[in-house]
């Protein structure tokens, strides 16, 4: 049994993906220039942040109340939460951007987010495969989604060196490591969507 076309979950996961691209879309064109910026920046993320949960929360409260769905419950719910921890760690870099007061961003946060903007939109492609129960297709966004990992493991390693052979100030140097790491940890979590998709793959296909 698979997602029906108007499918209740499908229209969540759906939810949930679409409010992950339009935040990420966000999250990558927004110019910051001063600290009134950082403060609009971070203010919108959390609203992107909290509309994620609100759908996850829908999610949650359907599955409590159906008997059969159309996969696993356990993997409906995986997938939301993993898509949303994405979200998660977008809005927790806004807020360190914030707290930082950083309004000059750097050639590897730029490679960081052209990576995970990548990999949410195979997510969203995934997802709407997924509706339409054509799970084989589904394959090829998730090896997408680990390539783009496996690039921004690469990019902090050559990051984070970089920055203790260049940043002087101790300060700088903690705040700009923190965020090169919390960048590939969300980097992470787009890999556990894809996992998820691909244990779905073998349980249904």
């Amino acid at each position: 049994m698979f997602f029906k076309k108007e499918d209740k979950f499908s229209k969540h996961l759906s939810d949930i993906s679409s409010n992950l691209v339009e935040s990420m879309t966000y999250f990558t064109d927004y110019k910051l220039k001063n600290i009134e910026d950082l403060k609009v920046f971070s203010d919108k993320m959390k609203e992107f942040e909290t509309k994620g949960d609100s759908f996850v929360h829908k999610v949650i409260k359907d599955l409590n109340k159906v008997f059969i769905t159309p996969i696993e419950r356990e993997d409906i719910l995986s997938l939301a939460m993993h898509m949303d921890d994405v979200l998660d760690g977008l809005e927790h870099i806004a807020a360190l951007f914030e707290m930082y007061s950083i309004t000059a961003t750097d050639d590897y946060m730029h490679q960081f987010v052209e990576a995970i903007h990548n990999s949410v939109i195979e997510i969203e492609k995934a997802v709407v495969l997924l509706s339409q129960k054509k799970l084989h297709q589904i394959r090829r966004h998730a090896i997408k989604i680990k390539n783009y990992e496996s690039k921004c493991d690469t990019i902090r390693r050559v990051s984070i060196k970089k920055l203790f052979q260049v940043e002087k100030d101790p300060i700088q140097l903690i705040k700009y490591k923190e965020i090169y790491e919390k960048f590939e940890e969300i980097a992470d979590c787009c890999e556990n969507v894809a996992n998820t998709f691909e244990a779905i793959i073998m349980k249904n296909a």
